[in-house]
């Protein structure tokens, strides 16, 4: 049986994982380090969790243009510590829909650096996974470095 794809990153970030953790629901701050165009989150249980992206003036060969809406539902929030994101779905602009998916995000303290963990999980070995999994795995690669510059820098009086 072939094993479920996942995108699995970490980050050492200089900041409060209360801070880290409020990025991830604070519209201005996901405009900034996520560039969403949109959010809608709710920092509880069972809450709900969109974020809206432009469409990409680029076109993937498989999904057309990326952007689109991300969402889900808050299955489990602590402040300084993390949250699930479960029954996640991707809604690509031109594409059927993909998921269901979950997005565990995680922050552990090490000395004075939050280790930031986020790992996305679901679908199988399909084509379709795999090439959503390659996009999002670059993807978040830019994304957390832009959240770190982001909420470090939000340190700065």
């Amino acid at each position: 049986m072939p094993r479920p794809l996942v995108s699995d990153h970490t980050l050492d970030i200089a900041a409060e994982p209360a801070a880290i953790i409020a990025a991830f629901f604070d519209p201005v701050a996901l405009s900034h380090w996520w560039t969403a165009l949109r959010s809608v989150t709710a920092p509880r249980t069972l809450g709900v969790y969109a974020i809206e992206w432009m469409p990409t003036p680029f076109r993937d060969e498989l999904f057309g243009p990326l952007g689109g809406v991300l969402y889900g539902t808050v299955m489990d929030y602590r402040p300084s510590r993390g949250f699930l994101v479960a029954e996640a779905h991707w809604l690509p602009p031109e594409s059927d829909v993909v998921g269901p998916m979950a997005l565990h995000v995680d922050c552990a303290v090490a000395g004075s650096i939050t280790k930031l963990r986020v790992l996305q999980t679901g679908g199988d070995d399909t084509a379709r996974w795999r090439r959503y999994y390659d996009i999002t795995t670059q993807g978040w690669t830019g994304s957390l470095a832009a959240l770190k510059n982001y909420v470090e820098g939000q340190k700065r009086p």
